[in-house]
């Protein structure tokens, strides 16, 4: 498959390991936990009306206020290079894998306080009511609240194929991907 290019050679280099800076880091793993809360949280039909789902929307406009900070961090060179061993494949892959990523990050939180605007719940947050981002309607707020809904999940399948490949590059690989987001370090 390509993938996995002279195993024996890589197991015998030394990893290039290069380090996602601290506050990429703390970012990385407040944003896995507050997507896992959310969809956690999540909740829909008619009953939202009556009992708005408060934490739901507290956790999702966190994911929104930390993937901004994390593209301003990347923009501020908070991220290590591609392995330069892998396949050119490999790390298109991963480059598209985490522009897709961020896209459901920024989406998930803007199409869900899009929804509550649409059914006219207001979205307040620490005590601060955000404005509307459309008029409230009449009728079920439609596409945009399916596409919210039905992306939650998928943005947590994009998380679990990214956790896996994580796992693929240090264990198979042996590339000391884990290494670059660990903590430990």
């Amino acid at each position: 498959m390509g993938l996995n290019n002279n195993s024996v050679e890589r197991q015998m280099e030394k990893p290039v390991v290069q380090h996602y800076s601290k506050i990429m880091i703390v970012l990385h793993w407040l944003t896995a936990l507050c997507v896992l809360i959310a969809w956690l949280l999540s909740e829909g039909g008619p009953k939202i009306l009556q009992n708005p789902p408060i934490w739901h929307f507290a956790f999702g406009l966190a994911v929104l206020v930390l993937v901004v900070s994390r593209l301003i961090a990347r923009l501020a060179g908070g991220t290590p290079p591609a392995d330069p061993r892998n396949p050119a494949l490999l790390r298109f892959a991963a480059k598209a894998g985490h522009a897709t990523l961020y896209a459901f990050l920024f989406a998930m939180p803007i199409s869900g306080w899009y929804a509550a605007s649409a059914l006219g719940i207001p979205v307040t947050v620490l005590g601060v009511t955000l404005p509307a981002l459309t008029a409230p309607v009449q009728q079920p707020p439609g596409l945009i609240a399916e596409l919210h809904s039905t992306g939650g999940t998928v943005l947590l399948a994009l998380a679990g194929l990214h956790a896996l490949m994580a796992i693929y590059h240090q264990f198979v690989l042996k590339d000391g991907t884990l290494r670059k987001m660990s903590p430990a370090e």
